[in-house]
């Protein structure tokens, strides 16, 4: 099904995108190919789970804490998407009563397909996910994102910017939040963090993380789980994720909390 939606998302990247319209603001955006994916989605998840919740970020309402519900985001990276900037992906996971146990991503520009199944691994294209083993934040390469909410929020993701940029190899600003995480989980990138996340960005790359031998948590330091705001994904190597903890409170020092 995975598959199938990136073809919707390929075709259309191939095609142009055509804009339906913003959102909460000008740089929230959704398309045509964002709904149509999501159509797919949707239509094949009712008939092959008539009793299951489904909780997708152009059609979610309140997501049910108990039982087994399918969340989605249909094109995560629609700014990218809607520029023709060639990351993007398709995101779906299971959640059963709010515990993240299934999640795929798919990748259609680089014929990518990453799945993890909680207790059974983490896979990209039949072969095992493994996290880095990077040890320094001096060594490491990381990812991050920025909420849409940036220009008028002053917790806007820039101290932490600042503070990983000058310490890191590099700091990636790819789009798409779904694949910034399975690349932690397949060991391109030692960690990501991002503010202002949400479910249908995190669920399905949390079960890859975990079953990487990563960690995915929150802000607070707890594990993260649906309805937690912000990110902070690793390899697990103990000193480079207490790196990564330190660097976001020292850099947070003085700006607001965030649940």
């Amino acid at each position: 099904l995975a598959r199938q939606a990136g073809e919707l998302l390929r075709l259309g990247h191939e095609n142009g995108a055509s804009l339906v319209h913003t959102k909460q603001s000008t740089v929230d955006l959704v398309t045509e190919t964002d709904l149509a994916s999501e159509r797919l989605i949707i239509d094949a998840l009712r008939r092959e789970y008539p009793d299951h919740a489904i909780y997708g970020e152009e059609s979610g309402d309140v997501l049910p804490s108990s039982g087994p519900v399918w969340v989605i985001d249909p094109l995560d990276g629609t700014t990218n998407f809607a520029h023709g900037f060639p990351v993007f992906s398709v995101s779906i996971a299971l959640l059963v009563d709010s515990q993240p146990v299934l999640g795929v991503i798919r990748d259609p520009l680089r014929d990518d397909s990453f799945w993890a199944e909680r207790g059974q691994g983490a896979w990209r294209n039949g072969q095992r996910m493994q996290v880095s083993s990077t040890a320094e934040l001096g060594r490491s390469l990381l990812a991050t994102g920025f909420a849409y909410d940036r220009a008028t929020n002053p917790d806007n993701n820039l101290a932490e910017f600042s503070y990983f940029m000058p310490k890191t190899r590099g700091v990636r600003r790819a789009g798409s939040a779904a694949l910034d995480m399975a690349w932690v989980a397949c060991g391109w990138l030692d960690g990501y963090w991002e503010r202002g996340i949400n479910v249908w960005d995190a669920a399905a790359a949390v079960v890859m993380i975990r079953e990487a031998g990563g960690l995915a948590m929150s802000y607070s330091g707890q594990p993260w789980r649906p309805g937690d705001r912000n990110m902070l994904a690793s390899n697990g190597v103990q000193t480079m994720h207490d790196a990564l903890v330190t660097g976001l409170r020292s850099a947070r020092a003085g700006l607001p909390s965030l649940t």
